[in-house]
C-alpha cells in the first residue's frame, strides 16, 4: 500500500510550512528557514518551488498575491493541521527518548 503523502514531513518541508503562518514571499522563506534554524536547515529553489507547488495542490497554502514572478503564499487551516500534526509526532518521539536515556543524557 502507498505511504500517504504528507503523512510525515521532511525538515524542509516542515521548515516551509512553519514560515507560511504569516504570508511572505518564496524568495523570503529561503532566507527565513536559515535563518530560524540556526543555518542547520537550508532549502534549495528547486526543492522550494516543487514544495510550494505540491503544497498548493493540496490545498495545504494559498497563493495571496501575484507581482509579476514573485508569488505570496500563506498557511490553510488544513496546513495548519498538518504542521501541528507534525509537532505532535516530533514530541512524541522526543518523549519516547527521553522515556530511554532520560532528560539530558543522550549528550
Amino acid at each position: 500500500m502507498p505511504r500517504e503523502k504528507f503523512h510525515t514531513l521532511t525538515e524542509q518541508m516542515f521548515y516551509v510550512l512553519l514560515c507560511l503562518k504569516n504570508e511572505c514571499y518564496g524568495m523570503d522563506i529561503l532566507d527565513r528557514v536559515p535563518a530560524m534554524t540556526d543555518e542547520r536547515v537550508n532549502v534549495g529553489s528547486g526543492t522550494l518551488y516543487n514544495l510550494l507547488e505540491q503544497f498548493l495542490e493540496a490545498g495545504v497554502i494559498r497563493e495571496t498575491k501575484v507581482e509579476g514572478r514573485r508569488r505570496s503564499y500563506i498557511l490553510t487551516e488544513k496546513g495548519r493541521e498538518m504542521l501541528e500534526k507534525e509537532y505532535q509526532r516530533i514530541w512524541a518521539q522526543a518523549a519516547d527518548y527521553r522515556s530511554i536515556f532520560g532528560e539530558g543524557k543522550g549528550k
